[in-house]
């Protein structure tokens, strides 16, 4: 299951955010820093209207999304690096996600203490990815020196050093790990330091309710630095988010259309993260239930059989496979066969986005 981390300085709106977007969440979203102690998880529902489509066709008895996991990581400050803020706590816990959320700080409010005194996206931003760098950095020096003895018995040492060596510049002068060109065995050979800044980000630009179609001068600094980093930008609204859980699903559609955008924060910060991180989604419907399931771009066939259970992907024989456009289109899986919309797949077939697969395997 995906997981990932809210991160940013106190009061930039992250337990507000939040509690919106994880309907049991527990987080407490108070106007002073360290409200939040413990990181809350909660798991999210990912939003795809796919699902309705395809239960419907089949009859299905039950619903299943896919989820994500969302961790609430309470404010880091300068200083974490060095445990300020309780900061090691919340550097560990940054390390277990697979993303990163950096929420942003993008609105004015005098109501709403900022830790450092004003509201500033490029100094917040600095702030946070200074401190990852420094941890990241203390890391990597610890690890040089016993990798380049290691060089001495292990074949597999020589790499990790290089991609070290590479490493240890970029994060003394701040810049993040994922700024630096590594190959494939390189990254491998350092995955286990679970650096901090070699996660994937996407920075959540926080504006109020009346900046959210069109953003503003906060905003667009925030892109800015997201561009140098071939990072992404999700704009939303804490305060919005908070607002649509009070609502139904048609008060919701006319909410949204009267501030003038199409969805709410978490649709977009969902499909960011996904695209982010190169996955997918496909799905299996039958009167039983319609379930979406993820994978990682390139999967094959029996890899994506695999993630419902180990023992399809071992007796895999061959997938029976429509693309979902052609199965709502034409209403029944029968109505598609009739037209050929429907292949069988075999060990060799890289699952497409929206496939609707259904698995023949041996025991």
């Amino acid at each position: 299951m995906l997981r990932a981390g809210n991160v940013g300085l106190p009061n930039v709106g992250k337990s507000t955010l939040f509690n919106a977007v994880v309907a049991n969440a527990k987080a407490q979203a108070a106007n002073f820093p360290f409200c939040t102690i413990e990181p809350n998880v909660g798991l999210v529902s990912v939003p795809d209207e796919r699902l309705d489509v395809l239960a419907k066709i089949s009859g299905s008895q039950e619903i299943l999304p896919a989820r994500v996991e969302f961790v609430d990581i309470a404010g880091l400050v300068k200083g974490a690096s060095k445990g300020e803020g309780l900061g090691n706590q919340f550097l560990a816990n940054i390390r277990e996600v697979d993303a990163i959320v950096h929420v942003v700080r993008c609105f004015e409010d005098d109501d709403i203490i900022h830790v450092a005194g004003s509201v500033d996206p490029e100094r917040d931003i600095e702030i946070i990815n200074i401190e990852l760098a420094l941890s990241d950095m203390a890391s990597t020096e610890r690890r040089i020196e016993r990798a380049r003895k290691e060089m001495r018995t292990k074949k597999e040492a020589a790499i990790e050093v290089e991609a070290l060596e590479k490493l240890l510049p970029a994060l003394e002068e701040g810049l993040p790990a994922r700024s630096v060109a590594l190959t494939e065995d390189e990254r491998f050979a350092i995955k286990g330091l679970g650096l901090l800044t070699l996660k994937p980000v996407i920075y959540a630009a926080n504006v109020s309710e009346d900046d959210l179609a069109s953003g503003n001068a906060h905003v667009e600094k925030v892109r800015a630095l997201a561009a140098k980093e071939n990072a992404q930008v999700v704009v939303i609204s804490a305060q919005v988010e908070a607002e649509l859980v009070e609502l139904s699903e048609a008060d919701r559609a006319e909410f949204l259309e009267s501030l003038g955008v199409k969805e709410g924060g978490l649709q977009s910060l969902v499909a960011a993260t996904y695209d982010l991180l190169g996955l997918r989604t496909y799905f299996t419907t039958g009167p039983k239930e319609t379930r979406a399931w993820t994978i990682e771009k390139g999967m094959t066939a029996p890899q994506a059989a695999g993630v419902i259970h180990s023992d399809f992907e071992r007796g895999f024989i061959r997938a029976e496979t429509v693309a979902y456009k052609d199965l709502a289109e034409n209403g029944s899986m029968n109505a598609a066969k009739a037209k050929g919309l429907v292949r069988m797949e075999g060990k060799e077939y890289v699952v497409a986005e929206g496939d609707v697969m259904h698995f023949l395997f041996n025991v």
